[in-house]
């Protein structure tokens, strides 16, 4: 393939304003006619609204296990964010190509367009999938219609990729996440008469002891997980919002928690523990005010991934990469929910780096993204080749010479 297709093919894509909150059905139509235009058949897995979708598609043979190459469409906002360059317009200077969603992720994406052609071409023994996504970027919540959908197909894959910015350094670990909003209703009055009211934020306060202390003790006393820079669960108060005025007792207190885990910790059982402490204080506010109440809303969460290093699918993938440094990566993804869900190994690599996801002008590297075209080319060479089979079998092949 050539670096100018995928330059091509990414300035077409940064130009989709796919901001989580808008549709991506734009993109998605775009993707289906480029796919199309090949011969490679494609099926959109909508959400319930019908305003976004998940593509799915299979290039060789769709009777046997392959390798899927996954990828989310949406961005993050570029609300309040200082751009030297228009966001959803490409532009380039020198090695690094600037727009919203480079590096997160449509760097990944432009490169496994552009090499369609040649996977088509590849007669492949085993088949690569293609699976799109919606909604990554607010707690992983549109791949999950994909999810079902594919667990009611007669072939799974045999591994995923999903390629998340790594510095085309392949990832086995993140964290799980856990949101949650905390609705604290008491009871209002005079602030001169505070005894016969129930104060939200005072109660909303208890609560975020909890969360401190309980923060606390796992940084102290974990389990602990060496593959992350912040090697224990975390927990933390991210937002409260309560009160009407200084000298009204506040009635009503909202606080968004944050739990991210490692992998040997429940983040469910802390919110159970969170809850238990809320009941106790419930009961205690209710005393003065029966109508009091502590409401739980859950906002979202999403598995951690966790491969052990020296799986089958590690070495398989490191030995069509030109170096064997392991990544290690404190975000979440998609990857955590195809293993969990589907049983699916999976590793997290792509090209550039979160250090500009995110951020105002964003970029990805030439570079980066020629790394990423000689690991899909080797990967279909080998998926073309004869231990090809072997994937079948349960098992991974050799990789063919570079």
């Amino acid at each position: 393939m050539s670096q100018d297709t995928v330059v091509d093919l990414l300035a077409e894509l940064v130009a989709f304003d796919t901001t989580s909150h808008r549709s991506n059905l734009t993109l998605i139509a775009f993707i289906e006619d480029y796919l199309a235009r090949y011969g490679v058949a494609s099926r959109r897995v909508p959400d319930a609204s019908g305003e976004k979708a998940n593509l799915y598609a299979t290039i060789g043979p769709a009777d046997r296990p392959g390798v899927m190459l996954s990828g989310h469409t949406d961005t993050v906002p570029v609300t309040g964010q200082d751009w030297r360059f228009d966001p959803f317009r490409l532009s380039i200077e020198g090695e690094r190509l600037f727009g919203r969603g480079t590096a997160d992720m449509k760097g990944f994406l432009a490169v496994v367009l552009a090499a369609v052609p040649a996977l088509v071409d590849a007669e492949l023994a085993v088949p690569v999938h293609l699976a799109f996504s919606h909604d990554e970027e607010v707690g992983c919540v549109g791949v999950r219609t994909l999810l079902a959908d594919l667990a009611h197909q007669p072939v799974l894959p045999a591994a995923c990729l999903v390629g998340e910015p790594t510095s085309m350094r392949p990832a086995t670990a993140h964290k799980g996440k856990l949101a949650a909003r905390l609705h604290v209703r008491g009871k209002a009055c005079h602030s001169g008469m505070a005894p016969r009211g129930v104060n939200a934020i005072h109660v909303a306060a208890r609560l975020i002891d909890w969360v401190e202390e309980t923060a606390a003790a796992k940084a102290s006393h974990g389990p602990f997980d060496e593959r992350f820079a912040v090697p224990h669960t975390t927990l933390q108060v991210g937002t409260i919002q309560g009160g009407a005025a200084l000298n009204i007792v506040p009635q009503d207190c909202r606080l968004d928690i944050e739990i991210r885990n490692v992998p040997e910790d429940d983040p469910g059982a802390l919110l159970d523990a969170l809850m238990a402490v809320a009941a106790t204080l419930e009961a205690e506010m209710r005393e003065t005010a029966p109508e009091a109440s502590i409401r739980l809303e859950r906002l979202g969460d999403y598995p951690g991934l966790s491969m052990a290093d020296d799986h089958a699918l590690v070495d398989f993938i490191m030995t069509l990469l030109d170096d064997r440094d392991l990544a290690r990566i404190g975000y979440g993804t998609e990857g955590g929910l195809f293993q969990r869900e589907l049983g699916i190994p999976t590793l997290v690599c792509g090209p550039g780096s979160m250090d500009q996801g995110h951020q105002p002008d964003e970029f990805v590297t030439r570079d980066q993204l020629a790394r990423c075209e000689a690991f899909l080319a080797r990967l279909a060479a080998t998926l073309a080749g004869p231990e090809a089979h072997r994937l079948a079998e349960g098992e991974f092949p050799r990789p063919a010479p570079a």
